[in-house]
């Protein structure tokens, strides 16, 4: 009985110990290890994941897409988990369209984590996901090290449209250049939180959302995909024939200052912009500082006309060249003195008639009618990298610069200044800001209302007066569209050699600027063509043509009815 009974007391002996060594297992592990060790399990079973908003669109003024976002996938590899690289580059590279070369340098980083690709396509990342090889008895197992992230893929579905405009958007979703960079607060909205539980073998069993994404807010812009693409193809064709090292083209509504197209060339693939040379993604419209030429000639007749010292029909003694200071200045073809008026002098675009109408005015009244059309300043058009141009203090004026300025020589301009400044002219008198961005979330956004620079009968003499340059004595007599009456000024202008600082004879700016019809203008267009190379230089043989072939189509397509 005792022998029992010692057994007995030697059991509930080591029961109570092993019962007091549990005890203190469980006092060290939930108050002493509690903290840390609940906080490792929250590493391993509870995450949160970045829920990526989507990218506002941008559409044209007709609701086409421009921009747009999709679902996509960050691929990436632990290489650490990669036990057979080459088979596996092998396998991925066609589904990455990448070479086996490339991802093969990926997997062998040491690292535990490289990205393969950034916003992969869904449809694609999901093949790349779904990969096998064979384990270790041969059937088919997930491919290791290999992840992907949600996020969102930036797409142009027109592709080469408009990319200057629109601009890039990074791998991290902000906009690089364009209007991409310039309304990216706009534009990209605010990223969400998941929250995700997962089990032991980490397969998620509670998903909840403490923090929504919210989608940027939509661009609705002024451009019509239609006129855009119009103005491109044309671009494209004078590349062809005359080599330009580059060219641009806006077209406006002088009466609002909407801009309906805005072409740039060489064009880019604004979904693969990494391929063009950097300096082909320059917005040039707005971008491009240039000497314009004759186009500047409307600075000075304009001014003269509104102080009372001309009228269209005023008669001058034009000899063939004038002297200025120094400086000898010629008209563009040799002819005897004749006699002709304002009108003609802006029609044939004599530059010694110019510069004797400027002398009228003096060059304090001549600067004065220069920052009026607001050259020197931004035109406040909505896009971003507009350059102001270099225009000059009359305190800086040389004996000679009454004899250049007014010739579109010694100032430098943006194509985007020309066509606002033309555009008051066209519209009565009002220089108003253009504008690309018509509505932002669906709201209409409200446009400045301008100021007038010139009286309504200025205007209008001058709009008659360039009706002139198109007429059979203009510089741009050859270009005419059935039924409507145009209007505009060509300009032809040598480069500064940048090692000579002289003018060069062999590199010119091509440019014209009109709008139509020419009573009452509803459309406005602006070409600038940099250093063609073969046919021609002339702003009336190269330029002047684009700009009607833009204009026809575009009068047709508005339903402008002809006048």
């Amino acid at each position: 009985m005792a022998v029992v009974q010692r057994r007995v007391g030697v059991i509930f002996g080591l029961f109570f110990v092993l019962l007091v060594i549990a005890a203190g297992r469980t006092v060290y592990l939930g108050v002493l290890r509690g903290p840390a060790l609940r906080k490792a399990a929250s590493s391993e079973q509870l995450s949160y994941e970045a829920v990526i908003a989507p990218r506002g669109t941008i559409t044209d003024r007709n609701g086409v897409d421009l921009a747009v976002s999709e679902p996509a996938q960050d691929i990436s590899a632990d290489p650490y988990l990669i036990e057979k690289p080459l088979e596996d580059a092998h396998l991925l590279a066609p589904l990455l369209g990448q070479t086996q070369a490339s991802v093969l340098t990926a997997l062998s980083r040491r690292t535990g984590f490289v990205y393969l690709a950034r916003a992969l396509p869904e449809a694609q990342a999901r093949k790349v996901l779904a990969l096998k090889v064979a384990g270790p008895d041969g059937t088919p197992v997930k491919m290791a090290g290999i992840n992907g992230t949600p996020t969102m893929r930036r797409v142009y579905p027109r592709g080469t449209l408009a990319a200057q405009v629109l601009g890039e958007v990074g791998t991290e979703g902000t906009g690089l250049f364009g209007l991409e960079y310039s309304s990216n607060a706009v534009l990209s909205g605010r990223s969400g939180q998941r929250r995700v539980v997962s089990d032991a073998l980490g397969q998620p069993v509670s998903i909840s959302e403490p923090r929504r994404e919210v989608a940027g807010r939509s661009l609705t812009l002024t451009l019509d995909a239609n006129i855009q693409q119009r103005a491109e193809d044309v671009l494209g064709a004078v590349a062809q024939v005359y080599h330009p090292a580059n060219a641009t083209a806006i077209v406006m509504d002088p009466r609002t200052g909407a801009i309906l197209a805005l072409a740039n060339w060489p064009q880019v693939d604004a979904n693969d912009p990494s391929v063009s040379p950097e300096e082909d993604m320059e917005d040039r419209a707005v971008g491009l500082d240039y000497e314009p030429g004759s186009t500047f000639k409307v600075v000075a007749i304009s001014g003269a006309l509104e102080a009372g010292l001309i009228t269209p029909s005023t008669t001058f003694n034009i000899p063939d060249e004038i002297q200025v200071a120094e400086k000898t200045i010629h008209d563009d073809t040799e002819h005897p003195e004749e006699m002709l008026t304002a009108g003609q002098i802006l029609s044939r675009s004599s530059n010694v008639g110019a510069i004797t109408i400027a002398k009228l005015e003096g060059a304090e009244t001549f600067n004065k009618w220069v920052h009026r059309y607001g050259f020197g300043a931004s035109t406040g058009v909505d896009l971003p990298g507009e350059e102001t141009g270099v225009t000059l203090a009359p305190d800086h004026y040389s004996g000679s610069s009454m004899g250049n300025l007014p010739i579109g020589q010694g100032e430098l301009v943006t194509p985007m200044q020309m066509a606002t400044a033309y555009a008051a002219i066209a519209n009565g008198g009002i220089l108003r800001p253009p504008h690309i961005v018509r509505a932002v979330g669906g709201r209409a956004l409200a446009q400045p209302a301008g100021h007038r620079i010139i009286s309504t009968t200025t205007a209008a003499e001058l709009r008659q007066m360039l009706e002139g340059v198109l007429g059979p004595e203009g510089t741009a007599s050859e270009v005419s569209i059935p039924g409507y009456q145009l209007a505009g000024k060509t300009g032809t202008a040598n480069k500064i050699n940048p090692e000579t600082g002289e003018y060069s004879e062999s590199k010119f700016m091509a440019s014209f600027i009109g709008f139509a019809p020419a009573s009452d203008p509803k459309l406005l267009c602006a070409v600038v063509v940099d250093e063609p190379q073969s046919g021609s230089i002339y702003g009336g043989t190269v330029a002047a043509p684009a700009f009607g072939q833009i204009m026809s189509f575009a009068l047709q397509y508005l339903g402008i009815p002809p006048g």
